[in-house]
């Protein structure tokens, strides 16, 4: 902030803080992108949209109300604002098409967070939202009576962040919610492999996969479950594995799921908007 008040000062032009957006003006209506942070960024795109509209000549087609309610132009574009990979939940239809009852055993939790403001972000969100699914039962995920939940982390970050940094404010963030990790998959990214928007599947050669990354991200993973002695409920023996590819992993998701239809999987896919995006693409195709 300081940076840019002076940069300001230096061109002189007006810098103005804009405040988080008031829930109360939108008239009941959610905001299309989920979580709390998204008012603050909602407090911008209004104050954008207001600035603009002022300097085109146009805010005479906006109506604005007396109540201090935003115009109906506005709620409706914040409300119906999407944002595909970040805090989408996607349930898999390829596990819930064949299982018997209404709910849906398998269902993915996308944030492609990769910094360490972002993590926390993203693990308040999953544990608000995981919770909520389970206190109210919603279309995505009609729940079963004393159905139980597994809690699986689904990661991958690229070399160039620090999974000493990203994975504590994760797995910390989460445990201050109340909620733990029962397992926790490392992958590569599906794109480390061929271009984005490419059918072309990862070498098939075992030898020609380097999972040294993964493998140290598991380490440190291992390490904080085993500094918070237990903090996930299992003993950090068995508690991650690595897998050679992500299709690998997601067809392990979905044959674990169909074995135990009485046991929701809750897989929260971070580290990476590219791990995101393929993951995407592969649960949809």
């Amino acid at each position: 902030m300081s940076v840019l008040k002076q940069r300001a000062s230096e061109l002189g032009v007006s810098i103005r803080i804009v405040p988080p957006l008031d829930p109360r003006q939108l008239e009941d209506q959610p905001l299309g992108l989920h979580g709390e942070h998204q008012y603050m960024n909602a407090g911008l795109a209004v104050a954008l949209a207001n600035t603009w509209l002022e300097r085109q000549g146009h805010l005479d087609r906006i109506h604005v109300k007396d109540h201090g309610t935003l115009p109906d132009q506005f709620i409706k574009g914040l409300s119906i604002a999407c944002l595909q990979g970040r805090a989408q939940i996607v349930p898999d239809l390829q596990v819930s098409s064949e299982c018997k009852d209404t709910s849906c055993p398998l269902v993915f939790y996308l944030d492609g967070a990769h910094s360490p403001e972002s993590m926390e972000i993203c693990a308040k969100w999953f544990s608000h939202v995981t919770k909520k699914d389970a206190a109210q039962p919603g279309p995505l995920e009609q729940r079963r009576s004393g159905i139980n939940s597994k809690k699986i982390l689904l990661f991958n970050c690229m070399s160039v962040r620090d999974p000493q940094i990203l994975l504590p404010r994760l797995l910390d963030t989460c445990a201050q919610k109340g909620l733990c990790f029962d397992q926790a998959l490392f992958v590569p990214n599906q794109s480390q492999y061929n271009k984005l928007g490419s059918h072309a599947s990862p070498p098939p050669g075992r030898e020609q996969i380097d999972l040294s990354w993964q493998l140290s991200l598991q380490t440190v993973w291992e390490d904080l479950l085993r500094g918070k002695k237990g903090l996930n409920g299992t003993s950090s023996s068995g508690a991650s594995l690595v897998f050679e590819s992500l299709p690998s992993a997601i067809k392990w998701l979905r044959e674990t799921s169909q074995q135990n239809q009485s046991t929701s999987c809750q897989v929260l896919v971070t580290g990476s908007l590219h791990l995101v995006g393929d993951v995407l693409r592969l649960i949809k195709t």
